[in-house]
């Protein structure tokens, strides 16, 4: 059966592939997803651009795995030497755009689902969410869905970790920051120069280390990514200066307690846009994690923020492919990291459930 699932898993995804799917787009990869289940006979509620399915005998009175991945796309890399719509098999790769991230993990977990929906005498139930706008972190996403899931106890979240488990992922706060100051003419030396009050708090944000570091994830991190002024000519001292400040934090802070500190060290005026995507682990002690350890598999923190980070509920983060791809020109997938991937998601969940 895990052979018949992997061809049907390459052909879909090659279709995924072929088919424009950018966040707030997917209504067609949603259809193909959606015709796909029902050609398995598998009902489906569909909200939004959002797919789920549950297993066929399906009990509320039992604990429910989530597996979940996105079939969104961000925009192709502007190095594309490719086709990014044209799914071309070639030296053992499957190359297209969101071919890695995470048509890979997608098509494996809706193999997983496949596999588990009709057997019988489950410990747990299982439920699959195919979801949209994940590479934009979109409020139409994973966010929506969970929304009307019942109780979920724990989720494996499709991302390419060449298979290795995310137990920890880093959670992301963008500041948009504002430094005042009084305008003035250049050339008479009036004026408070707003740039200067900025680049003095840039520095705090840029040499600031917080005490808690993570075994997992190390130090919270925070960078300043953009700044700019009202300014449209060079003779006016500035009274504003506007920054960006990128905010990667570990499991061991909260974003309450990072805004905290850095309210009463800047001058800056601070405004989070968001304080969704919070850092996020599971335990060690979890029994998805401890067969994924009697599996062979290595853990570690994930730098990067996932729809895990949206999720209630504790969430593995592992799946087929590289995260290193992602995103990239020429994007692909080995064909051996999909059939890898049926294999050990079917494993994982078998050793649980």
């Amino acid at each position: 059966m895990q052979e018949q699932l992997y061809q049907e898993a390459v052909a879909l995804l090659k279709q995924l592939i072929e088919t424009p799917s950018f966040s707030k787009e997917e209504d067609q990869t949603a259809a193909l997803i959606i015709a796909y289940l029902e050609k398995h006979s598998i009902p489906i509620k569909r909200l939004g651009n959002n797919i789920i399915a549950k297993n066929k005998f399906f009990d509320p009175a039992k604990p429910t795995l989530l597996l979940n991945s996105h079939h969104d796309t961000v925009k192709p890399n502007p190095k594309y030497t490719l086709d990014p719509f044209k799914a071309i098999e070639k030296d053992g790769k499957l190359y297209g755009l969101g071919s890695n991230d995470a048509g890979g993990c997608l098509v494996s977990l809706i193999a997983t689902f496949v596999y588990y929906y009709a057997k019988e005498n489950l410990k747990y139930n299982v439920m699959l969410v195919a979801s949209a706008e994940e590479e934009i972190s979109g409020y139409n996403g994973i966010e929506a869905a969970v929304n009307i899931l019942p109780p979920i106890d724990f989720a494996i979240v499709g991302e390419p970790t060449m298979l290795q488990m995310a137990v920890a992922e880093r959670g992301l706060m963008v500041l948009d920051c504002t430094a005042h100051g009084k305008a003035g003419h250049a050339a008479r030396n009036e004026g408070e120069n707003a740039i200067i009050k900025a680049i003095k708090d840039i520095e705090w944000f840029h040499s600031y280390r917080f005490e808690k570091v993570s075994p997992l994830l190390g130090d919270s991190r925070m960078t300043c990514t953009v700044i700019e002024t009202e300014n449209k000519q060079h003779n006016v001292v500035p009274s504003s200066c506007k920054y960006v400040v990128d905010v990667r934090l570990n499991e061991l802070y909260s974003f309450e307690e990072i805004l905290d500190a850095i309210r009463k060290n800047v001058s800056s005026e601070v405004k989070p846009r968001s304080t969704r995507l919070r850092s996020t682990s599971i335990s060690m002690d979890h029994p998805i994690v401890q067969a994924g350890i009697a599996m062979g598999k290595t853990t570690y923190g994930s730098p990067t923020t996932s729809d895990k980070a949206l999720m209630p509920f504790p969430g593995l983060k592992m799946g087929p492919g590289d995260s290193a791809r992602s995103h990239t020109a020429d994007e692909f997938i080995y064909l051996d990291e999909i059939k890898g991937g049926i294999k050990d998601y079917i494993e994982i969940v078998g050793r649980v459930i």
